[in-house]
């Protein structure tokens, strides 16, 4: 993977969803951040974007909204989306891979769990 957006309203959980992207291989890759969803939309659609991490609660535009306007642009639709929320609903968690992320994960995130759902991914794009 080439670029990553990672959009949640927290600098610190930016900072950490980072880390953990390099930790499971992701250390060369370009990480643009966003504060908001409107923000991340912006930055998905200025370059090419092989990922965008997104929180779900944030202000301007949350994380469902970010998710349904990728998904719903026909040149967005093909990128990857990974949710990360604090809240631990099972129905909210398959309403939202029905939309189209690639996976939902909880915070506190782990590596291990970014590895579950992105390894296929990551292998395939080496």
């Amino acid at each position: 993977m080439k670029r990553v957006v990672i959009a949640d309203d927290s600098q610190t959980a930016r900072m950490f969803i980072r880390r953990c992207l390099q930790i499971i291989g992701l250390d060369e890759a370009l990480f643009v951040e966003a504060a908001d969803g409107r923000e991340a939309l912006t930055r998905v659609k200025e370059a090419p974007t092989d990922l965008l991490v997104t929180d779900l609660n944030m202000p301007c535009m949350d994380g469902e909204m970010l998710l349904r306007r990728v998904k719903g642009n026909p040149r967005l639709a093909g990128l990857e989306v990974l949710v990360i929320t604090s809240a631990g609903n099972a129905a909210r968690e398959a309403e939202l891979l029905a939309l189209g992320a690639r996976g939902v994960l909880r915070k506190p995130l782990a590596p291990a769990s970014l590895v579950e759902i992105l390894g296929p991914l990551l292998a395939e794009r080496r």
